[in-house]
C-alpha cells in the first residue's frame, strides 16, 4: 500500500518494501498504456536503466505475458548513455533495457529510440538534436520513469547543470563516476561522459516516477523533497513540476520529516517506539544526557503532547534509560551453550560488521557456523588472481607436483588478463581462482575470531554466478540451498546482513533468501530461530532501533581489526569501497563502534569502549 508523506515539497509515497513501490509503479505505467490506447493514441516513454527499476520492468513483462498488456502503441526513449560505448558492451543502457524488458514485450523496433554513445564526438551535437526533434514529433514525454544519484543527479544531469538544458553531451561528476565504478570493475573504467536528456527536457514531461530504495539515498532525497530547489541537487527541480512524485522505501525515506520527526508534523501515536525515538531525538537536539532533560525541554520542541500524556519529563527519561540499559548484553546468545549460525553475504561481511560479537560466542562456548553466501570473486583485483598463479606454478615445481598443468594454468591466466578490455568480465578459470583468494581469506579471518573450520559454510549461491555485477533474479533454487544451510546448523540463533546499503544491493537479495526460507521452515515447523540483524561497512543502526548492543573491549576490538585484516585482497584499496566512503573497512568498523558507544555515554549511559549494535527481525520481508 502506498503510504503519502506529509512535509515535502514534492507529492512522496513510501512502501513496506521495494516489490509494492516497483508493482504500483508499473500499474500506473500499465494504466496509462491502456488509456492512451482506448483513444486511439500511442504511450511515450522515457526509461532509464539500473537495478532499482528492475522490479518495475519485471512487473510490466509480467503485466504483459499473463494479463496481456499491450505494447504495440507504446514508443520508447532511454534517457542516458556512456559516452564511447556501444551494445557489445555488458554496461550500455540501451543493451540493459532490451535484455531485461523491451525484448520481452510486443513493442515494436521502430517505436524504440535509444542514445547512441558510440558516436565520435564531433557528431553528438547534431544527433541530440535529432533526438530531442524526434521527442517532440512523438508529442513529448507522456510518462518517465527515472532513479536519483546520491548527489541529486536525475538521468545524466550533473549537480548544477542548467534548467534549461536539453539532451546534449554531459561530463560526469565524480561521485557519479564512484557510483558507476562497481559496474565497470574500477573507477578509471568508467566513460567521463554521457548523452542525457537535459532537466527542460525532464520538466516538460507529463508526468514523473522517480524511485529510489536504500538508506545510501535518504540524505539527497530529504534535500531534493524537503529543502529549497537548487541546481546543486538536480532532483529539486522537480520540485516545479505539476505530476512528479517519489516512490521510496522505509530506508530511503528515513531522513524525511515525515518518517524520522514525525511529531513535528502532526499529532503521533505515542508508542514505545515513538516515545525512545523522540525522547532521544531531544537528547541529541539539547546536547543534555536522558537523565538531565527537564519539562522546558520538551515544550521547547514541540513536544507538549509526549509530555502531557506521557510525562512528567523524569518519568520519560528514565523511562527510556532503563530500555537502552537493557540493550547492552555482554552474552548475547546467553550463557547456555547452543548453536549459532552467522549469514555473511560476502566473504567478509561477518568479520567487518559483527567479528567482536563472533569472538565473543565463541568465548561463551556457543558452537558459531558462518555461512559465505557468495563468492566475492568479483571484488578481486587482476594482480591478486595472477600473483596466486604464479605461486601455484613455483610451489609446483618445487615439489614436483604436475608442473606442466601449472605452467598451463599460470599461461592461461595471463593470457585471459591481458585479453580483458577495461570493464569486462574475467574468464572462468579466473573467476575460480578469485573465489579461492576470498575462501581462503575467510578461512583465515575466521580463525582469528575462533571459529572452527568444519563450522564455515560456503554457499555460493546460484544468482551470484555471473562473473558480473549484474546478478540473475534470485530464485527458489537459492531459498532452497539457504534453508537447507539452517535445517543442517538448526541454530537457536541467526544473524543476518540488515545492512542494505551496500553498494550492489548483494545483501539485499540476501536478506530475503533468509527471511524466505526462515518463513518456510516456520510454517512447516512452527517456529524459527531468534534473528538478530547486523550492520557493519555503510550503515549503523539508530539508537532508537538497537535491542541489542554487545560492548567490546579494546582487545576484542584488536582482535577483530586482525580477522579484517586476513581479508588482504580487500586491505589498502577495495576493489568496490563505496562511492562515499574512501576509507578502509577497518577504519569505517573500528570508529562506528567506538562511535555508538560514544553515542550511549552521550545519553548519560555508562561509558564503554565500542560497541556493535544488532536489531531484532520483525518477521518482515523487506
Amino acid at each position: 500500500m502506498a503510504v503519502p508523506l506529509l512535509g515535502t515539497r514534492i507529492p512522496c509515497y513510501l512502501f513496506e518494501s521495494e516489490q509494492a513501490a516497483a508493482g504500483y509503479v508499473a500499474r500506473l505505467i500499465a494504466h496509462l498504456i491502456q488509456e492512451r490506447k482506448a483513444v486511439g493514441r500511442r504511450a511515450v516513454l522515457g526509461l532509464m536503466a539500473g537495478s532499482a527499476l528492475t522490479g518495475v520492468y519485471r512487473e510490466l513483462v509480467r503485466l504483459h505475458r499473463e494479463e496481456g498488456l499491450d505494447f504495440s502503441s507504446v514508443v520508447v526513449f532511454n534517457l542516458e548513455e556512456f559516452h564511447g560505448l556501444d551494445e557489445r558492451r555488458l554496461q550500455h543502457y540501451g543493451r540493459w533495457l532490451r535484455e531485461v524488458f523491451l525484448s520481452h514485450v510486443n513493442i515494436r523496433p521502430e517505436n524504440v529510440h535509444l542514445l547512441d554513445g558510440s558516436l565520435p564526438a564531433e557528431q553528438v551535437e547534431e544527433f541530440c538534436y535529432r533526438y530531442e526533434e524526434k521527442i517532440e514529433r512523438m508529442g513529448g514525454f507522456d510518462f518517465l520513469l527515472l532513479t536519483i544519484g546520491r548527489n541529486g543527479r536525475i538521468a545524466g544531469n550533473e549537480p548544477f547543470a542548467v534548467e534549461s538544458s536539453r539532451t546534449r553531451l554531459a561530463v560526469l561528476d565524480p561521485i557519479t563516476r564512484r557510483e558507476c565504478a562497481a559496474d565497470f570493475f574500477h573507477e578509471e573504467h568508467v566513460p567521463i561522459q554521457k548523452i542525457t536528456v537535459g532537466i527542460e527536457t525532464i520538466l516538460a514531461a507529463r508526468q514523473v516516477a522517480v524511485i529510489a530504495y536504500g538508506e545510501e539515498y535518504a540524505r539527497v532525497i530529504r534535500a531534493a523533497l524537503e529543502e529549497p530547489v537548487t541546481n546543486a541537487v538536480p532532483a529539486s527541480f522537480l520540485q516545479g513540476h505539476k505530476d512528479a512524485a517519489f516512490y521510496l522505501d522505509e530506508a530511503a525515506a528515513s531522513r524525511l520529516t515525515a518518517v524520522a520527526t514525525p511529531w513535528l508534523l502532526h499529532n503521533v501515536v505515542w508508542n514505545d517506539d515513538m516515545i525512545k525515538r523522540a525522547v532521544l531525538w531531544l537528547c541529541q537536539r539539547t546536547g543534555k544526557a536522558l537523565l538531565k532533560l527537564d519539562g522546558e525541554d520538551f515544550r521547547n520542541h514541540n513536544l507538549h503532547q509526549l509530555l502531557r500524556h506521557h510525562g512528567p519529563a523524569a518519568r520519560l527519561a528514565h523511562r527510556v534509560f532503563r530500555q537502552l540499559m537493557e540493550t547492552i548484553q555482554y552474552h548475547p546468545a546467553g550463557r547456555q551453550p547452543c548453536r549459532v549460525l552467522i549469514f555473511s553475504p560476502h566473504p567478509d561481511d561477518d568479520v567487518i560488521s559483527m567479528g567482536g560479537t563472533m569472538i565473543r560466542l565463541v568465548e561463551d562456548g556457543h558452537e558459531v557456523h558462518v555461512a559465505y553466501m557468495v563468492s566475492g570473486n568479483i571484488a578481486v583485483y587482476d594482480h591478486d588472481a595472477a600473483q596466486l598463479a604464479d605461486l601455484v606454478r613455483e610451489v609446483n615445481r618445487r615439489f614436483g607436483i604436475d608442473e606442466q598443468k601449472s605452467a598451463d594454468l599460470e599461461a592461461k591466466v595471463h593470457q585471459s588478463l591481458l585479453a580483458k578490455e577495461p570493464g569486462q568480465p574475467d574468464d572462468p578459470v579466473v573467476l575460480e581462482l578469485k573465489a579461492l583468494i576470498r575462501w581462503s581469506e575467510a578461512k583465515a579471518a575466521a580463525a582469528v575470531c575462533g571459529v572452527r573450520e568444519e563450522n564455515l559454510h560456503f554457499l555460493d549461491l546460484p544468482f551470484y554466478r555471473t562473473g558480473t555485477v549484474a546478478k540473475r533474479p534470485p530464485g527458489e533454487e537459492d531459498v532452497a540451498v539457504v534453508r537447507q544451510c539452517i535445517e543442517k546448523v538448526a541454530p537457536a540463533q541467526v544473524y543476518v546482513a540488515g545492512d542494505l546499503s551496500d553498494p550492489h544491493g548483494t545483501h539485499r537479495v540476501c536478506a530475503r533468501l533468509i527471511f524466505e526460507a526462515l518463513r518456510q521452515i516456520e510454517l512447516q515447523t512452527g517456529s524459527r530461530p531468534d534473528v538478530l540483524l547486523y550492520r557493519g561497512a555503510w550503515e549503523e543502526w539508530a539508537p532508537h532501533q538497537i535491542d541489542i548492543a554487545v560492548p567490546l573491549s579494546p582487545r576484542d576490538l584488536n582482535l577483530k581489526k586482525q580477522a579484517i585484516f586476513r581479508h588482504e585482497s580487500q586491505k589498502d584499496t577495495a576493489l568496490f569501497p563505496g562511492p562515499d566512503d574512501p576509507r578502509e573497512f577497518w577504519q569505517r568498523a573500528e570508529e562506528r563502534n567506538r562511535q555508538t558507544a560514544e553515542q550511549f555515554n552521550q545519553f548519560g549511559l555508562p561509558e564503554y569502549f565500542a560497541l556493535e549494535a544488532f536489531r531484532r527481525w520483525d518477521g518482515r520481508v523487506i
